[in-house]
């Protein structure tokens, strides 16, 4: 897991300030290749006699209803089973979109998959932000290698090696360029069913890491939406900030007779746990059970997608506002009527956020938030600077809720996590029982201006309905309540033992003195629009 000083999931850190020199010594030497001129392609859109499409067809209700189906996916086992039941079925395409691919079971298994459906004749184009991308290159090159495969790395940084953020750091050129990062999440099969959300590709994200594990959400999609996610990916492996993998390395696209034999060393023993349960918190078998009886159960209705423009990566100039994924989340929740509920791991309202809850307050509108605590987070700087505005929420009326470790281990609700550390993940709100916006977007100054991101809003109350009662059954259980101490300035948590006896804190659960300074120290050297 990344260390707390330096934020790996989000490059900008303190150490520029101290690396500045050295990165201009030592990174001199490092520069990207001519990109030169890149062919482009796009969707196919001749696939409705496919095994997929005829499914998603299947699945549709033969009455008229809504153009888009949709299934939520908030177990991690379930959720991988979903991609690799789409991988196998495939048979014209699959576009894979992916922010971070680990070299561990999960980012392997994947890999494994992509390289057998291309084996059988699919088309794989695999397009991966580079940030995060030194460990997994080689295997990338490999698997590049194969017939009907093609990789992009998406705003590559001039220093091939090294660590995330000192590859960042000692790359010459336009920092705030390098430190935009394409953070969209999106795997589409035959351009018939597609999953997207909140997942990275690692263990982590699927319930198969040993020391910490996420809670998170993704869902599966079938009908109209998927073309127009399958747009939203067109756009970004034609972009000038999509580069061919063979172009970075700056080598010929030529095949190496030994890649395939390299490939299959690394990833035939890439098997991922399958999940212990049937069915998942929602009463649903997994995706692959319901492809095998012929239908998968959605709700269906209507969606627009909110993608921001991959030439934001490449723009160094400051943005004056959200740009268009953050925008349209803002715009939803900023006419709710009645209520929003916010999960949101990362969250740092500022001077956009903050305004908004303060409208709805008076407006009469409910605000309830779900985000991580001090416990779980695993970017305690970006939790450091969402605590400076706790009060001010309350004070408001916001519901804070707080994940507690304890008890979503005894609770089993989104798996069993053994010894591991649960940490929130999923970024998902639900406006006044009827909209649900789900994507990568976090709700802070990162998403807002640094990172790309993708998200949906879905106007279903059914799949709504879904979402409420898992968070209204579950907050009592795995979460601290936050409220305000009698003299209207501190904060107490509140919370339930294993008898489920109430229990109140006055001192945040795993905080420290030394804590408190080393993050109010990095807190200086950060700005709140790079967290």
């Amino acid at each position: 897991m990344p260390p707390n000083f330096i934020a790996c999931r989000r490059p900008a850190c303190a150490l520029r300030l101290l690396l500045l020199t050295l990165a201009a010594l030592l990174g001199a030497c490092a520069a990207l290749p001519p990109r030169g001129v890149v062919e482009t392609s796009v969707a196919f859109n001749d696939t409705g006699s496919t095994t997929l499409a005829l499914l998603a067809a299947a699945s549709h209700p033969a009455t008229e209803a809504p153009p888009s189906g949709f299934r939520l996916l908030p177990t991690g086992e379930f959720s991988f089973g979903a991609r690799i039941a789409l991988a196998r079925r495939a048979e014209r395409s699959i576009d894979l979109q992916a922010y971070h691919i680990h070299r561990d079971v999960a980012g392997r298994a994947l890999l494994r998959e992509l390289r057998d459906a291309a084996a059988r004749g699919v088309r794989v184009r695999l397009l991966v932000d580079d940030y995060h991308v030194g460990d997994i290159e080689p295997l990338l090159v490999d698997l590049a290698a194969h017939a009907n495969v093609e990789v992009r790395l998406f705003n590559p940084l001039p220093l091939r090696s090294g660590a995330p953020i000192v590859r960042l750091l000692m790359s010459p050129g336009d920092f705030e360029r390098h430190n935009h990062r394409m953070h969209n999440k999106l795997f589409v099969a035959d351009n018939a069913m597609a999953v997207f959300g909140g997942r990275n590709i690692a263990d982590e994200y699927f319930m198969g890491h040993s020391e910490a594990n996420f809670i998170d959400m993704d869902l599966i999609a079938t009908g109209r939406v998927v073309q127009d996610l399958s747009r939203v990916f067109d756009r970004y492996w034609n972009s000038v900030a999509a580069w061919p993998l063979h172009l970075v390395q700056g080598r010929p696209d030529a095949a190496d007779a030994t890649a395939p034999e390299r490939l299959d060393a690394e990833l035939r023993d890439a098997a991922p746990t399958p999940a212990p349960y049937r069915t998942d918190p929602i009463g649903l078998t997994s995706v692959e059970a319901q492809l095998q009886q012929g239908r998968l159960v959605l709700h269906h209705a209507s969606a627009q997608v909110f993608a921001d423009p991959p030439e934001k990566a490449v723009d160094a100039r400051p943005p004056s506002g959200p740009s268009a994924a953050m925008g349209g989340l803002l715009g939803v929740i900023g006419g709710a009527r009645q209520s929003v509920q916010i999960i949101s791991p990362y969250f740092v309202p500022g001077t956009v956020g903050m305004p908004m809850m303060a409208t709805a307050a008076r407006a009469g509108v409910r605000t309830v938030l779900y985000t991580n605590s001090l416990e779980t987070t695993d970017e305690p700087l970006v939790h450091h600077r969402y605590s400076s505005y706790r009060v001010e929420m309350l004070r408001l009326g916001v519901e804070v809720h707080e994940l507690s470790p304890g008890p979503v281990r005894r609770s089993l609700s989104f798996g069993s996590f053994g010894i591991s550390t649960p940490r929130l993940h999923a970024k998902v709100t639900v406006v006044d029982g009827r909209y649900v916006l789900v994507g990568s977007v976090n709700l802070d100054g990162r998403s807002a201006v640094g990172n790309t991101e993708m998200a949906l809003a879905i106007d279903s109350p059914a799949l709504s309905a879904e979402l409420r009662r898992a968070l209204e059954g579950e907050r009592t259980n795995i979460m601290y309540r936050l409220r305000l101490g009698a003299d209207g300035q501190s904060i107490e948590w509140l919370s339930r033992d294993e008898q489920g006896q109430s229990q109140v804190s006055t001192e945040e659960p795993g905080s420290s003195a030394w804590l408190r300074f080393t993050l109010w120290l990095q807190s200086l050297l950060v700005e709140e629009r790079l967290l």
